[in-house]
C-alpha cells in the first residue's frame, strides 16, 4: 500500500497565516500572494485549498467565530451569565488579531457571496447561539433582554477598541458586569 506524503501547507496553516497577515496588514494587504509569503508556500497551494480570497477570509472568520463561541456557549451552558457578559472582552484582549477577524464580515454579506458553500454552516452558528441563549433565558420572554445583556453591551463595549486595532482594556470589564447586573436585575 503506498500512503502519499502528509500536505505539507494545511488548511489550518493557510489560515494561520491568513490570521496574522491581517493582524499585521489589514484586510486589503491580506492578498493571497501576502499570505502565501508568510506561509512560505506558493500561492498555488493556497487556491487549492480556497478556490478565491474571499472565501479564504469567509473560512477564517467562521474558524474565528468557533473559537469565540466556545466560552461564550460553556458559560451559558452553566448558567454563569457574568461570565458569559464578560467573555467577550476577555477573549477578544487573548485574541486580538482574531478578534478584529469578526469585524471584518458580517454573517449576511458571507451568506449571500458565499451561500452555496457557507449557508449550511453560518446558519448552524447561529442556531448554536439562539438555542442556548434562548435556554439560559428560560422564559421566552426574557430572551431579548438577555440578548441585549449579553451580546449587545459587550459587543458595543469592544467594538471601538477592536476598530482602532487595540485590546479593551481591563475597566471595560467591570463596565459590562455593571451593565449585565443592571439589565437582568429583577
Amino acid at each position: 500500500m503506498v500512503v502519499g506524503r502528509p500536505a505539507r501547507f494545511t488548511e489550518e496553516r493557510i489560515l494561520d497565516a491568513a490570521l496574522e497577515t491581517v493582524a499585521l496588514e489589514g484586510v486589503a494587504g491580506a492578498t493571497v500572494a501576502a499570505i502565501a509569503a508568510r506561509l512560505g508556500a506558493p500561492a498555488g497551494s493556497i487556491y487549492h485549498r480556497f478556490p478565491s480570497r474571499d472565501l479564504l477570509l469567509a473560512r477564517l472568520w467562521i474558524r474565528c467565530v468557533h473559537r469565540f463561541q466556545e466560552g461564550f456557549l460553556d458559560a451559558l451552558a452553566a448558567r454563569d451569565l457574568e461570565r458569559a457578559a464578560v467573555h467577550t472582552p476577555r477573549w477578544c484582549r487573548e485574541h486580538l488579531a482574531e478578534a478584529r477577524v469578526l469585524l471584518l464580515h458580517r454573517p449576511a454579506d458571507l451568506v449571500a457571496r458565499w451561500s452555496a458553500e457557507l449557508g449550511e454552516e453560518l446558519a448552524a452558528l447561529d442556531a448554536r447561539t439562539a438555542s442556548a441563549l434562548t435556554a439560559a433565558a428560560g422564559d421566552p420572554s426574557e430572551r431579548e433582554r438577555l440578548l441585549f445583556a449579553l451580546v449587545d453591551v459587550p459587543y458595543g463595549a469592544v467594538r471601538r477598541h477592536l476598530a482602532a486595532g487595540k485590546a479593551p482594556p481591563l475597566a471595560v470589564d467591570a463596565l459590562v458586569l455593571r451593565a449585565c447586573r443592571a439589565v437582568l436585575a429583577p
